[in-house]
């Protein structure tokens, strides 16, 4: 019987829509491992006293480390979920090598722009860990309009895409979403696989 290529799917979408939560649910699921970049960065930071966020030399390594991980796992035959706030022009470069070596599903989280504002806050007061990302700084963008969240710009890849809605639990669920990353490769060329989101409450 031939082997199968190992999945690699990723979990994708702006800060703080519920990206990580997913990742680490569907690979608890699928019994794999979660690649997460923001992990990976809060290891370098550990090491690094007095590192500023708002300066941040560490991006750069950090995404040279979460590829290279992907990478290594993909090749031993791991299939393996992998969770970064990239937007494409940083996802497409690293995954575009990958997809010859592994069947590639993309999930995109969403949720509306003030779920994400509330998100942040409280994350930033609830996790000492943040202080590695620049949570603060991301916030203060949103309130003066420098970053919108709605101008997110998701993977262009052709590969099999689902739309997830976190703003109360998951849009689809989360057996819908294993359907979607788990269905047979030769189906890949059917299409993607979007759900439009829940409009705000």
């Amino acid at each position: 019987m031939p082997i199968r290529r190992p999945l690699l799917a990723v979990v994708s979408g702006p800060p703080a829509t519920g990206k990580t939560t997913l990742a680490r649910e569907l690979a608890q699921h699928l019994g794999c491992p979660a690649i997460l970049r923001d992990e990976i960065k809060q290891g370098m930071v550990m090491n690094h006293p007095g590192h500023n966020p708002d300066d941040d030399p560490l991006n750069v390594p950090a995404l040279e480390a979460f590829f290279a991980t992907i990478t290594v796992l993909l090749r031993a035959g791991t299939t393996v979920v992998a969770e970064a706030a990239f937007q494409d022009r940083l996802w497409r470069p690293g995954l575009e090598p990958l997809a010859e070596i592994a069947d590639l599903r993309i999930i995109r989280c969403t949720t509306p722009a003030s779920t994400i504002a509330r998100r942040i806050t409280d994350r930033a007061r609830s996790d000492s860990h943040r202080i590695a990302h620049g949570d603060k700084a991301l916030l203060a963008d949103m309130q003066a309009g420098v970053y919108d969240p709605d101008r997110f710009v998701p993977i262009s890849l052709a590969a099999p895409k689902q739309l997830v809605d976190t703003s109360d639990g998951y849009a689809p669920g989360m057996a819908e979403i294993q359907r979607f990353l788990l269905r047979p490769e030769r189906e890949r060329d059917a299409g993607s696989h979007g759900v439009s989101p829940r409009a705000p409450a």
